[in-house]
């Protein structure tokens, strides 16, 4: 695929971090790692992936602005922003299980037009760019043709220590539970939206996440074909902290598991 100056950058800039990672995944035992609060965990790697990002997307792009997990933000030319996640699934990395990437999005005028998402163990790499398609290794992507809910296979995110909403994710999944082949939840959203970009996933939903959590995932689905909202059908992923993914079929299948699951507020505050 032919891929414009910006999405080289942020290739470039994904697979550096990525192999920083990958270095470190082999000697994750030996890391030593602090606490942002409960089971929320970050390490070394992880700081040193965002910086990584961070002077490899500047040093190309210096008046842009900056957004990622590990604190560094910058507001830059008001026109431009990355959303960055250097290490999407921190917990699975500090335990040794292979699902984790690099996750790096540009928005234009409040517009998120490019999306790069690696995974530096399985060397999957997934890059989308407005109008122009999604890709993984150079193989176009679309979603999932399924629509019978019975046929399907759907991502989601779960409420762990002191975060999220027990109550109403329960209320979600009995929405689903015996309508759906199966539900999955690897713990990072990043690689569960190319997942559904690539068809992997008929369908995906999470709420509580960051915007770098699902900013270039988001492009991912778009460009292959997917439809994405917010767990209200709007457009207020980031204000609302929710997602929700899939062909169009498929989609407002889980809009509607939402709604009729009921509202938030009756969980323990996260």
């Amino acid at each position: 695929m032919a891929r414009s100056a910006l999405l080289n950058v942020m290739v470039a800039a994904a697979e550096k971090a990525g192999r920083s990672l990958a270095r470190d995944f082999g000697e994750v035992e030996n890391l030593q790692v602090s606490r942002k609060g409960p089971a929320d965990f970050v390490s070394k790697a992880d700081m040193r992936a965002e910086e990584i990002v961070y002077r490899e997307l500047s040093k190309a792009r210096p008046s842009y602005g900056f957004l990622g997990e590990e604190g560094t933000s910058e507001q830059g030319d008001g026109h431009h922003r990355w959303i960055v996640d250097p290490l999407d699934g921190t917990t699975n990395f500090l335990h040794g299980v292979p699902i984790f990437a690099v996750s790096i999005a540009l928005e234009r005028q409040g517009e998120l037009v490019a999306g790069v998402v690696y995974n530096p163990v399985m060397d999957e790499l997934y890059v989308a760019e407005k109008g122009n398609g999604a890709f993984m290794n150079d193989r176009r992507l679309r979603v999932s043709a399924r629509s019978d809910l019975a046929d399907c296979l759907i991502g989601t995110g779960l409420p762990f220590m002191g975060h999220g909403n027990q109550v109403r994710t329960l209320s979600e999944l009995q929405q689903l539970f015996g309508r759906v082949a199966g539900i999955r939840r690897p713990g990072a959203a990043a690689l569960d939206l190319a997942w559904t970009a690539a068809g992997r996933y008929d369908g995906f939903w999470e709420h509580d996440l960051k915007p770098w959590d699902m900013a270039a995932g988001i492009v991912l689905v778009r460009e292959a074909g997917g439809f994405v909202t917010d767990a209200s059908g709007g457009t207020k992923y980031f204000e609302s902290a929710s997602i929700v993914a899939g062909n169009e079929s498929v989609h407002r299948s889980l809009l509607k598991m939402v709604a009729d699951a009921g509202p938030a507020k009756v969980g323990p505050r996260s």
